[in-house]
């Protein structure tokens, strides 16, 4: 592999595993791991928590009145060694992963200015690193030119079986179907929003991960990595 700067673009339906695959690839290379999910879903926190969301409904004006008071960081947690999320100065990285966050995110990230406010941002910061990212739309609009695409799926009630265990293992109740319907639903607004939905970029390989184990993976795309960048 060269010395260069490679930037591996990791896109796919939710709950499909694509955070967890892309801190093992970025802890096993060395390079920097960005979730940009998890930023959306920080934004996303933030409009629960100051009224900018009601009846599932997203007040756009306010919303854009207040993304200049919403300051999105990352902090390496010295035990995990992995980034956690900041809102506003504050580690949110349990709260915007809970059920009430999911389901918004998807109402939230799709609108057009909260897009054009994060896109640049995360851009920035990959500047100049060796990069791992994933989210709806790294392949297609943030890195279109990245060294190596992946696009991650996973049959739906598997998806949802994986969500609904580590819901459980963080001490939450929640409903198996529930969180069946929000993945289908999540799938269907991610495919059908005007803001950059969710495509599967025409250089991206496809990664179908319902059978796999996380170790399996790992070394997938690891083998593809060399072959395709090298």
């Amino acid at each position: 592999m060269s010395n260069k700067s490679i930037i591996i673009a990791i896109d796919g339906h939710s709950s499909c595993g694509k955070s967890t695959v892309a801190k093992s690839i970025a802890k096993k290379l060395g390079f920097v791991y960005i979730d940009t999910g998890a930023m959306y879903r920080a934004v996303t926190l933030y409009c629960l928590q100051n009224g900018i969301v009601a009846n599932g409904i997203v007040d756009e004006k306010l919303l854009e009145s207040k993304l200049p008071e919403i300051k999105i960081d990352f902090k390496l947690n010295p035990t995990t060694g992995l980034p956690e999320v900041m809102l506003c100065g504050k580690v949110v990285e349990s709260e915007i992963r809970g059920m009430e966050v999911s389901k918004m995110v998807s109402l939230v990230s799709k609108i057009k200015i909260v897009r054009e406010q994060l896109v640049p941002m995360q851009r920035a910061i990959s500047a100049g690193h060796s990069v791992v990212m994933d989210g709806r739309d790294i392949g297609t609009v943030v890195f279109p030119n990245a060294d190596l695409k992946i696009f991650m799926t996973a049959d739906p009630k598997i998806r949802a079986q994986r969500r609904y265990d580590e819901l459980l293992e963080k001490g939450q109740t929640i409903n198996f179907d529930e969180i069946l319907k929000n993945v289908v639903d999540r799938d269907y607004q991610d495919e059908n929003r005007e803001e950059s939905p969710l495509r599967r970029a025409s250089d991206a390989l496809l990664l179908d991960n319902s059978l796999m184990t996380r170790e399996e993976q790992l070394q997938w795309i690891i083998t593809k990595l060399k072959y395709d960048v090298c």
